[in-house]
């Protein structure tokens, strides 16, 4: 699945946005599989739930994941 990125860190939070689909402000992570995608999901936050993310992904064409630094 081919996937673009847009990622916006602060010092509270950190805001990833993932798309099917080409946009301007997005650069292109890659053509990733399934593998891939959870290793990089995964890499974002330990704790989040992997398999719910790669279906929403490919329902919907995008995913936004909100991750709130912990101090």
């Amino acid at each position: 699945m081919k996937i673009w990125i847009s990622d916006t860190q602060t010092a509270t939070h950190r805001l990833v946005r993932l798309n099917c689909e080409e946009h301007s402000d997005y650069k292109y992570l890659g053509d990733l599989n399934n593998n891939e995608l959870s290793d990089f999901i995964l890499s974002l936050k330990d704790d989040i739930d992997i398999e719910k993310n790669i279906k929403l992904i490919k329902y919907y064409g995008y995913l936004h994941l909100f991750i709130i630094h912990k101090n």
